[in-house]
């Protein structure tokens, strides 16, 4: 994260470029996704938006393989999901091979899955969070490095073989 007159950029440190973020949500999700670009906008985040904008019912696979699939390749920083209990989206998003996808429901539990988990996906139940809670969520997310050391040779067993 750099300041600029006062304004925060996030920006990936090793290629300086803006950073991207791409979010997917089922129809449990649509007003929080809202937000959260909104948010994301505000900090200078390019969003790839692959939730669907409405309240008509959906299934949340169409929309977080898409996520994963971004994260996994490299085209995205980070990816967030949203669903009514996180788990769905979660478990989704976790067939990637190269995504640890992180069902949060609390900023302490946020910054935990960055910092011993090096989380790249923040999976998050919208109906068992407050949206003021979520958005804090994102914030710890954005801000939480991921620690290594000791941390960084299990999160390399984590991929099966």
């Amino acid at each position: 994260m750099h300041k600029n007159n006062g304004i925060c950029t996030f920006v990936n440190t090793l290629t300086k470029e803006l950073m991207k973020i791409a979010i997917g949500n089922d129809h449990a999700g649509t007003e929080y996704k809202l937000a959260i670009i909104g948010l994301l906008k505000s900090m200078n985040i390019e969003v790839n938006n692959h939730g669907t904008d409405g309240a008509d019912s959906v299934d949340y696979p169409d929309f977080v393989h898409p996520v994963a699939k971004e994260v996994e390749s490299g085209a995205v920083n980070f990816g967030i999901i949203i669903c009514g209990s996180g788990n769905g989206a979660s478990m989704t998003a976790n067939k990637h091979q190269k995504v640890r996808s992180a069902l949060c429901w609390t900023k302490e539990i946020v910054g935990l899955a960055r910092e011993h988990n090096d989380a790249n996906v923040l999976s998050i139940p919208a109906r068992f969070v407050s949206l003021p809670q979520a958005l804090e969520m994102v914030k710890t997310f954005l801000n939480t490095d991921f620690e290594g050391g000791r941390h960084e040779r299990r999160v390399e067993k984590i991929a099966c073989s």
